[in-house]
């Protein structure tokens, strides 16, 4: 007990220091698993890792540097610029210049650094001056620019199972001298694996609370568990399970025309800190997902929130978050254009690469013309209306209907102009 220092939280005293300890993600880290053998090989990519909180990613990313004996450099997406990212490559580069081991650069939450700061890196990454191990909670596509992604490797890693929770309080009663001497017992977990969220650090964090907190008592329950985290615990966690409850529960009120609800939630996340951008990149999501057509002007004003939310940021981005969250939630609704690209992506990973009629091929050769590419094609605008009925869709799947209009004013109307033009060509 007395090397144990109290003032290191439990998840950081419990950190593993080998692959061997590590938790979870066989799939990447087991015995065949490619960073394994990429560590065992010498030869480690640039990598991205990808998954929700807790799971092992800076971890992960400091245990690869530790087994490989390479320099580690670690930054924070949060409080580092440019500036910070060009010192550790100039860094990084004389100690090539010296032949010493390349460096590993690990940046967490790379998903919040700008276009800018990741082109920063760029250079050092494809001359191979750093080994870049980027950390998300995003989804990369989106979030990291394509020229950097294209120079590493994504693996994901997945939130932990109950097996894993359950080895985590193992090895944490196994190897920490302050536990042991506590001489408490975890009766019940059903509680502790449901507030982690299968959020590891969570899992210990709330277990460290629990035990600090329950007075005489020698065995852990779940409603002890349940009290001491209703009366002590932060009521939001950006990065833990609350995060995504709560944001689960502002869509939903939104979808549900509940201005009321939403800008409750709403006012939850911004009193909890939460990134201004998610809500608004949320919101924006949300203007075609869940009102589409009903209103097209909804994607204007969410895309004008983004804007304005980027270039005002806290405090008072929050009243453009609320305008944009008010006007959508007293939107009309629909659903039908998220439904439709969901059915067509459908038809087409049933019927795979059909072939593009012929008439509405692009003929910008004469060889192509006389292979009849773009023959018999009409030209629309030279007809009344600016309409005249013919084939657009390949042969096999000749009257499919995937847009069907949502049951509301103006989609009413689109239904109507569509069912004048093709009659009973479409389900309309």
């Amino acid at each position: 007990m007395a090397d144990v220092d109290l003032q290191i939280p439990l998840a950081e005293r419990l950190r593993p220091k080998s692959l061997d300890d590590y938790v979870g993600q066989k799939q990447i880290v087991g015995a065949d698993g490619p960073l394994r053998l990429a560590m065992r090989a010498g030869s480690l990519p640039s990598i991205i890792l990808w998954g929700p909180p807790g799971v092992g990613k800076t971890t992960l990313a400091q245990i690869l540097a530790d087994e490989m004996k390479r320099p580690f450099y670690s930054l924070s997406a949060i409080n580092s610029g440019v500036k910070d990212v060009r010192e550790i490559i100039e860094r990084a580069a004389r100690k090539d210049l010296l032949n010493q081991d390349k460096p590993i650069l690990f940046i967490d939450e790379i998903h919040r650094f700008s276009k800018s700061q990741q082109d920063s890196l760029l250079g050092a990454v494809e001359k191979g001056v750093v080994t870049l191990i980027g950390a998300t909670t995003e989804n990369p596509s989106f979030e990291v620019i394509p020229a950097l992604l294209s120079r590493c490797q994504v693996y994901v890693l997945e939130e932990f199972g109950v097996a894993e929770l359950q080895g985590i309080i193992d090895r944490a009663f196994k190897l920490d001298g302050w536990l042991k001497s506590q001489k408490v017992k975890v009766k019940e977990t059903k509680s502790l694996f449901q507030l982690s969220g299968g959020d590891g650090r969570k899992l210990l964090n709330t277990l460290e609370l629990v035990i600090q907190s329950r007075g005489d008592e020698k065995n852990i329950t779940d409603a002890m568990v349940l009290n001491v985290v209703k009366t002590k615990m932060a009521k939001y966690d950006k990065t833990g399970e609350q995060h995504y409850d709560i944001i689960s529960a502002f869509i939903k009120s939104i979808r549900g025309s509940d201005p009321n609800a939403a800008v409750y939630w709403l006012a939850r996340m911004i009193e909890g800190g939460e990134d201004p951008m998610f809500i608004a990149r949320r919101l924006l999501i949300l203007a075609s997902e869940d009102i589409g057509n009903a209103n097209p002007q909804g994607i204007v004003v969410a895309n004008s929130a983004y804007q304005a939310v980027h270039a005002i940021g806290y405090p008072e981005c929050r009243i453009t978050l609320a305008q944009c969250t008010v006007y959508l939630a007293t939107s009309a609704k629909s659903n039908a254009s998220y439904a439709a690209i969901g059915d067509a992506q459908a038809k087409v990973r049933e019927t795979g690469d059909l072939s593009v009629p012929l008439h509405i091929r692009n003929a910008p050769t004469k060889l192509m013309k006389e292979l009849g590419y773009g023959k018999d094609y009409k030209y629309a605008h030279s007809y009344d209306q600016g309409f005249v009925e013919q084939e657009f869709l390949p042969e096999e799947i000749i009257g499919s209907t995937f847009y069907q209009p949502g049951k509301n004013k103006r989609e009413s109307s689109i239904k109507e102009w569509l069912k004048s033009l093709w009659k009973s060509k479409y389900d309309y």
